[in-house]
């Protein structure tokens, strides 16, 4: 994701205040979730759920370790996150991976100049965003012609690095051997194709209201755009039939999308994105939401700032849960052992601490974590459980075989393939997408 992706909504929310759109009552869906009522609702539903969370046990014989892929920093031209202030965003969230993924520039080495090492507790990995992928390589790429799809894959893979599909709405007839995974969900996709609700957003008001609302309540405001992801999961099924691919979620993190209203002397505001990149410059006279925004404010006195992906709400939006050897220290390869093994599930932790989550396929009395291969037979059972009550899915090659509600889940497959688990809660009167697991192969699906 680039600032021009983000440019197009920040050019709608400067539309806004352009507008003389009248008022409209709130619209359907989505929009519904931003409403003061509906965040309040939330907001109470999930500090609601905190207090009913039952202590879980880790998995036996794992500890788990949440991560955030797709996080960029002040090394990507569209962000200007240091690494102190993603970091201590990281420890209030609980992630102690953070897997960058800056964008590649001529100026700078993404792999040598990159983020690594532990910073305060929390394991650093330097990566790049680009040609399609989330791309780990264990060694420089700088100068390298990188080929095709394929090749890149190949080159990066084979030197013992990880390559994970990004942003799959975009290239969703790729055909790649080889490769580590595929992103199961995006936060920037996940926003991006809110159009029908952006459209209805043409009041004039709205902006200044909602100002309020993402101050008051700013996970919940960021988040309420969340979709299950289906064509996502579509494709991902697809691949696990083919050979296992792990999935990952993508917090896509820049803290890069906001807006700022400074005065420009007597006549004029000047709007400029996160950034501080100028956007426009506005006349004050004749536009009454400017003249009360800019009544009494000094030249180049900042009238209005709203930040919307602060990196505290974008790394808390989303993880992926890593499964590593109880007792092993964290380190990257102990990462790339849990990714490259399909040990690991997405939650969606701004409804609910995931920790304590367990999916397992249980052969002749041993458990088989997510991401085993092992044979199917009649007497094989999946088992799962979680820290709170919720509704579990079951799928099978894509479809859903099974639906069942409680901590836990135990079910016995009737047909081979990759099995995955979902587990969803009711928030405010809504079903939510909670626990996306990666699968366990139950027949001889080619190996990695």
């Amino acid at each position: 994701m680039d600032c021009g992706r983000w440019n197009c909504r920040l050019w709608l929310w400067v539309g806004l205040l352009l507008s003389v759109s009248t008022c409209s009552p709130a619209g359907e869906g989505h929009l519904d979730r931003l409403s003061r009522s509906r965040l309040k609702a939330t907001h109470q539903a999930i500090a609601d759920l905190a207090r009913r969370r039952m202590p879980a046990p880790s998995p036996d014989g794992w500890r788990q370790v949440r991560a955030n892929l797709h996080v960029h920093s002040l090394l990507s031209h569209d962000s200007r996150g240091t690494v102190d202030e993603i970091v201590a965003a990281a420890r209030k969230v609980g992630t102690e991976v953070i897997l960058f993924t800056e964008h590649p520039s001529t100026s700078k080495d993404f792999f040598t100049e990159g983020h690594r090492g532990l910073h305060d507790g929390v394991l650093l990995i330097p990566g790049a965003e680009t040609e399609g992928f989330l791309c780990y390589p264990r060694q420089s790429l700088q100068g390298l012609k990188l080929g095709s799809p394929q090749e890149f894959a190949d080159l990066v893979c084979g030197r013992g690095g990880l390559m994970f599909v990004s942003h799959p709405e975009e290239r969703m007839n790729w055909k790649l051997s080889g490769i580590t995974g595929i992103e199961i969900y995006n936060t920037h996709a996940d926003f991006k194709d809110e159009a029908a609700l952006l459209k209805k957003l043409r009041n004039p008001l709205w902006l200044l209201q909602s100002a309020d609302l993402f101050r008051q309540y700013p996970q919940e405001a960021m988040s309420a755009l969340l979709d299950y992801p289906t064509d996502y999961l579509r494709k991902y099924d697809e691949l696990c039939q083919q050979r296992p691919h792990t999935g990952v979620a993508a917090n896509d993190a820049h803290q890069n999308v906001g807006i700022m209203l400074r005065r420009v002397g007597d006549q004029q505001v000047r709007v400029s994105d996160a950034l501080d990149k100028e956007l426009v410059r506005l006349d004050i006279a004749g536009n009454p939401v400017l003249e009360a925004l800019v009544d009494g404010r000094q030249p180049e006195e900042l009238v209005f700032a709203l930040r919307l992906d602060g990196y505290e709400h974008s790394l808390r939006h989303v993880g992926t849960h890593l499964l590593l050897a109880r007792g092993s220290e964290l380190t990257q390869d102990a990462v790339w052992d849990a990714l490259e093994s399909g040990r690991c599930f997405v939650a969606f932790d701004w409804l609910a601490n995931s920790v304590g989550f367990d999916f397992v396929a249980v052969s002749q009395g041993i458990r088989h974590p997510m991401g085993s291969q092992l044979p199917f037979h009649r007497g094989i059972s999946l088992e799962a459980r979680a820290p709170l009550p919720v509704m579990w899915r079951i799928s099978a090659r894509g479809r859903q075989v099974h639906e069942a509600e409680g901590l836990t889940c135990t079910w016995q497959p009737t047909e081979p393939g990759p099995h995955r688990i979902e587990a969803w809660l009711e928030i405010a009167g809504e079903w939510l997408p909670w626990i996306l697991s990666n699968p366990v192969y139950l027949d001889a699906i080619p190996p990695r």
